[in-house]
C-alpha cells in the first residue's frame, strides 16, 4: 500500500504500520511501500507504541505528507 492511500483513509490519524519497501538518500529512510497493521485513535497510546516497536514496524501520523525517517548512529559509548 503507498503512504498516499493510507493518508486518504486515515486523514490526521496515528497509524501503525510495517515497512515493506524503503530507499536511503543522505542519511535520510524514504518509505515507499507499507503495509497497515492498524489505526490508533489516542495519541498517548500511539507513543508508547512507537517506543515499543521492533522490526520494520513504526508509528506515523498522516498528517506528514511522505514517510521520511532520519538515520543517526548510536552515541560512541553503545559500540563497545
Amino acid at each position: 500500500m503507498q503512504w498516499r492511500e493510507v493518508r486518504s483513509i486515515y486523514p490526521d490519524q496515528y497509524v501503525l504500520l510495517e515497512i515493506l519497501n524503503s530507499h536511503t538518500e543522505d542519511n535520510i529512510q524514504y518509505v515507499d511501500e507499507v503495509a497497515l497493521v492498524r489505526a490508533i485513535q489516542d495519541p498517548s497510546e500511539a507513543t508508547k507504541e512507537l517506543l515499543t516497536c521492533k522490526n520494520n514496524n513504526i508509528v506515523y501520523h498522516t498528517g506528514q505528507e511522505e514517510i521520511a525517517i532520519e538515520l543517526r548512529n548510536p552515541p560512541f559509548y553503545m559500540n563497545r
